[in-house]
């Protein structure tokens, strides 16, 4: 094996797990945006997505992402089973087998953060080959062409840690799903509101601490590049927070916690492209439009009529493509490499065009193909659950779990029933027999 660098294995070591650690961190931001009675199912969605991702990745995923290539499209299938892996190391210094659990991580996260657009109302299972077939047919490929040397990396498209790849080409797929599963019952006239914002809170802190991995430890290496990353991160998530803020305050009297998180996320997604390439003014710019703009995208959904239950459209698909469009803006040569000069730093229109080309092509292969992915499965097993299933509860129905257990079952709710809490005249009482589809959602 070439001699390897400690500290840049080290970090990359650190980074995988960080990355890693936004995945649990997304099931309880999307988890505590759901209603109390789906909160399960939800996040089951993003653990579900740990599990086979993983297992994809080894098989044959990361051989098709950054295997040789093949036209362009695909990599060859010469590093499936991460064969031939376990006594190699990359000019970077870190083992080939670590780089490849690095980027796992990435197809992980890319791919659960498709299931926030359709809470409250999928099936687990159908969700789970949606996840291995979009992965395969979708992820796979496109980061080959991103990274692995396919025809937008050759093109000369910059991302250095995942606009295109991960959050243009998950918003679209979540746009597509939510289309194909229609809307929830009762959206929009009843109350969707979040039933845990401190877990909100919680999980956008965790994604936001899990994200210095994703991008700075997209350098691959513990140098200047990862600190320029590291703190055009920090920035660019604080700007977006107080950007979202200042359109709630305006648009609505009252900024809310919901905001600030959701904010802190938007800023992430739009920086993760260009956090390398930018200078701190530049990702604080970028940090402030992407709030903004971000904020006022959510209400596209109700204009156009799509549910996307948990905005991944407007933060993820627009954030990432703010992102992706604003490097052609701001991008410095010093940082992006001879002749990335963005246009507000005196360079031309070519880089914008390749930034715009990269993201068209991304968002509408994903999301064609998981449009079509979804539809036959809708079309053949069935992809949504039943009314009764939804307005009941999906963690019932799909998982034989509540989140909130409130009372024994036998002695009449223990200290809970003692103390009057969670007890009603009304629950001793039998539930009326008319079918569940017929009540309101809520």
């Amino acid at each position: 094996m070439p001699e390897l660098d400690s500290g840049a294995t080290a970090w990359i070591l650190t980074s995988a797990a960080l990355v890693l650690l936004m995945t649990p961190g997304l099931a309880l931001f999307y988890g505590g945006m759901t209603r109390s009675k789906s909160v399960l199912n939800m996040m089951m969605m993003s653990f579900g997505a740990i599990g086979l991702v993983s297992l994809l990745w080894v098989f044959y995923g990361y051989s098709i992402a950054f295997g040789e290539d093949v036209g362009g499209i695909t990599g060859d299938l010469s590093a499936a089973g991460l064969r031939g892996m376990l006594e190699s190391g990359t000019e970077g210094g870190i083992p080939d087998l670590l780089f490849a659990g690095f980027q796992l991580m990435f197809a992980v996260i890319t791919v659960a953060l498709i299931s926030g657009a359709i809470a409250d109302r999928a099936r687990f299972g159908p969700w789970l080959l949606f996840a291995g077939l979009w992965a395969t047919l979708v992820y796979f490929p496109v980061a080959h062409w991103v990274w692995g040397g396919g025809w937008i990396f050759e093109l000369g498209v910059l991302d250095f840690a995942g606009g295109t790849a991960v959050h243009i080409n998950a918003g679209a797929a979540a746009l597509a799903l939510a289309l194909v599963l229609g809307r929830r019952v009762g959206w929009p006239k009843d109350s969707f509101k979040p039933h845990n914002l401190p877990m909100v809170l919680l999980g956008a802190g965790l994604l936001w601490f899990g994200w210095f991995g994703f991008n700075a430890g997209s350098a691959l290496a513990a140098n200047g590049t990862a600190a320029v990353a590291f703190i055009n991160t920090q920035v660019a998530t604080a700007a977006a927070v107080m950007g979202w803020l200042l359109v709630e305050k305006l648009r609505d009297g009252k900024p809310t916690t919901l905001g600030a998180a959701s904010g802190a996320i938007a800023g992430l997604v739009a920086i993760t492209p260009a956090c390398a390439f930018l200078e701190p003014l530049g990702a604080i710019a970028l940090g402030v439009i992407a709030g903004v703009v971000c904020a006022l995208a959510v209400g596209l959904k109700y204009r156009l009529k799509y549910d996307d239950s948990l905005d991944v459209v407007a933060v993820h698909m627009v954030g990432g493509i703010i992102g992706s469009l604003l490097i052609g803006f701001l991008a410095m040569e010093v940082l992006a490499g001879e002749g990335n000069d963005g246009l507000l730093y005196g360079g031309g229109i070519t880089l914008l065009g390749k930034q715009a080309l990269g993201s068209v092509a991304v968002l509408a292969y994903s999301f064609v193909v998981a449009y079509l992915i979804g539809f036959v499965i809708d079309k053949t097993i069935g992809f949504r659950a039943s009314a009764d299933a939804e307005v009941e509860g999906i963690d019932n129905a799909e998982h034989a779990e509540s989140a909130y257990e409130f009372s024994s079952t036998g002695g009449g709710g223990g200290a809970f029933a003692a103390a009057g809490i969670g007890t009603s005249a009304a629950s001793s009482k039998t539930e009326p027999t008319e079918p569940v589809s017929e009540k309101v959602a809520g």
